[in-house]
């Protein structure tokens, strides 16, 4: 193997090693910001339930079940699902209820404004990191050895 593509392979290890080192971070981070995201609209919709229950009847377009439940269910689901996210209890169960809440918020609201729109779509690639490779080593779920 020649110098150059033994530095370059070197060097590549190198940077994998402070990635992998890094992950960690990431997976937390991407975790608590999208649990805070979610979990402050929970935090408005219990707010002001009357407004919460109108805008579900009147305003967005929840398929398939009563405007009622869908509210209920979302908040639920925003409140809940966010804090087992933060800690990182049941990652992959709580990161993949929150990606259903974001895409049907996506789906009950068609004449969502472009900016709210590329927002879901961070919020749902940060879910799909914790999907794919879990809470990582700052989660309860290595604490507790869960997959």
């Amino acid at each position: 193997m020649s110098s150059f593509s033994t530095a370059l392979k070197n060097g590549h290890n190198h940077i994998a090693n402070i990635i992998d080192y890094l992950q960690p971070l990431v997976l937390l981070t991407a975790r608590i910001y999208v649990a805070w995201v979610f979990f402050k609209a929970g935090l408005t919709k219990i707010n002001d339930w009357e407004t919460t229950l109108l805008l579900f009847e009147y305003e967005y377009e929840v398929p398939f079940i009563s405007f009622e439940l869908a509210a209920y269910l979302g908040t639920a689901g925003e409140l809940i699902l966010p804090v087992m996210l933060a800690v990182g209890l049941l990652t992959r169960f709580s990161a993949l209820g929150l990606s259903i809440v974001n895409v049907i918020a996506v789906i009950s609201l068609p004449d969502m404004p472009q900016a709210a729109y590329n927002l879901h779509i961070i919020w749902g690639l940060a879910l799909l990191a914790n999907i794919f490779w879990g809470g990582g080593k700052l989660s309860s779920d290595h604490a507790l050895s869960i997959k």
